[in-house]
Parts: structure tokens; C-alpha cells; sequence
């Protein structure tokens, strides 16, 4: 494989699109963009910016109050 062909994959995953790499015609590798985790101190826990919003809050109610959500018995 050539060096800029190489750069043209790496390009397209930082993108955000999906490159497969095949080896006749098999699937063998999917290269996708690199996103660190996020690590916290012991002890704290990392919340969603939108933990607390409107929106949320009436997703989770929802979840709790739609009788067609709930479990079977």
C-alpha cells in the first residue's frame, strides 16, 4: 500500500466515514476515527451536559410513567 494512499484512509476516518480493509475480497479490518476516554478522579462521576435538562427529564419520566414501556409481569 502506498504512503498517500495510506493518508486518503486516514483522511476519510477522521471524517467520520467507515473504511473497510479487505484481503481478497474478505473484510479484515474496519479503520475508524480515534476518540480518547474521558477518565475522571476517583470519586467523581462525569455527567452529559444535558443531564438535567427539559428534554431529558421528560424522557425519563416517560420511561416510567408510558405503561407500554414497562415490563410484562
Amino acid at each position: 500500500m502506498r504512503k498517500t494512499y495510506l493518508t486518503s484512509l486516514i483522511v476519510a476516518a477522521e471524517r467520520d466515514e467507515e473504511v473497510i480493509i479487505a484481503g481478497s475480497g474478505v473484510p479484515v479490518a474496519k479503520l475508524i476515527k480515534y476518540t480518547s476516554n474521558k477518565v475522571t478522579a476517583p470519586g467523581q462521576v462525569a455527567y452529559a451536559a444535558d443531564w438535567n435538562s427539559a428534554e431529558t427529564n421528560n424522557k425519563v419520566e416517560s420511561l416510567f410513567a408510558d405503561d407500554h414501556h414497562a415490563p410484562a409481569a
